[in-house]
Formats: structure tokens, sequence, C-alpha cells
């Protein structure tokens, strides 16, 4: 079944404005952004300390979730890494100082304040580790293991 011209024109104009977005904050706000990296523009990214986020390849920040990399009340700045394939969910906080390993998915409105090894799948209010061995291709999209006796 072919797809419809106006999910075509839809789809290319999503990708334009997400290249354009990137090139902004690389360019301009002198972030470290991978290629292929999508940042929502409702995600607030701090720019107080641009230089500070770091993000991998092919990975995914969603709507409202915040990445900070300055702490005010100790007048501190720290650098927040975040791997390449992984996936930042919707409303969740990133402090700073943190590293978020390769392929890892942070669930939704999680508060991510302390470092997350990779291929781990992280949620709550502190981020706890759910689950490890997580694979994700490109996106962080979570590849099934195949089931057993299949």
């Amino acid at each position: 079944m072919p797809v419809p011209l106006a999910t075509r024109i839809r789809d290319s104009l999503r990708e334009l404005v997400l290249a354009v977005r990137r090139q902004y904050l690389m360019r301009v706000w002198k972030m470290d952004i991978g290629e292929g990296t999508a940042i929502s523009g409702s995600a607030k990214l701090d720019m107080t300390n641009p230089r500070g986020i770091h993000i991998g390849r092919y990975s995914v920040v969603t709507f409202g979730a915040a990445i900070v990399t300055h702490d005010y009340v100790n007048s501190r700045h720290r650098d927040v890494r975040i791997g390449n394939n992984c996936f930042i969910g919707a409303h969740s906080i990133v402090l700073p100082g943190v590293t978020i390993g390769d392929g890892c998915i942070v669930a939704a409105a999680s508060v991510v304040a302390r470092d997350v090894p990779a291929g781990s799948l992280v949620a709550g209010n502190p981020a706890r580790i759910v689950e490890r061995n997580v694979q994700t291709t490109h996106y962080g999209v979570r590849v099934s293991p195949i089931p057993q006796g299949a």
C-alpha cells in the first residue's frame, strides 16, 4: 500500500526541521551533538553551559526532557554525556555531571542523578536500573530478544 503524499511531505519537513535545529545548537551554542541525533523542539537544553552537552550519534531527546549542565546553588558546571543510540523519555531530567552509556533507555519522567552504564534501562526518581543488557538500534529503538523455543 503506497504512503499518502501528505504523510511523505510531513515526514520530509520533520526531518528538515530536526536537521536545522541540530545545526543551530551545534553552530550557535557550540553543543556537541552527533550525526542523526533528534532533539524535540520542546526539549530543554541548558543554555547556561551549552558546551557541557555531549550527545552521541542517533540518539533521541523527546518532548519536555531537560538536560541540565549547571548547579546554580553550588556554582558548578558539569558536562552531561549521552552515548550513541540512546532514548531519553518524555519529561525526564538529566542532572549535571551524569554520563549515560551507549544504547541506554531512560523512561519517561525519570530523574537521572547518577551515571548509567551502557545497555541499561532506567526509570524512576531517582532513576534506577530496571534492566541490564538492553540492546538498541538507531534512536534507542529496543531490539526484541528472540523468545526461547521459537
